[in-house]
């Protein structure tokens, strides 16, 4: 699973943040910084964050080898 963000859409709103901290990360400028790319542990986390995104500035990339 690989983030991908729409920087260019993204509003700052945070949501992401709050959903996997580990993950996504607003720095003092508002910019939107994907810290580390999702692992195991984190996919369902980052899932509902790209689900509550209200600018859908986040999508998600999914590997087949991933699935299971």
């Amino acid at each position: 699973m690989r983030v991908i963000v729409d920087y260019d859409a993204c509003e700052a709103n945070g949501l992401c943040e709050g959903y996997a901290p580990d993950v996504f990360q607003l720095d003092d400028e508002d910019q939107l910084h994907v810290l580390a790319q999702p692992g195991v542990d984190a996919a369902e986390r980052v899932r509902q964050a790209v689900r509550a995104c209200p600018k859908v500035a986040l999508s998600l990339a999914e590997f087949a080898d991933e699935a299971g």
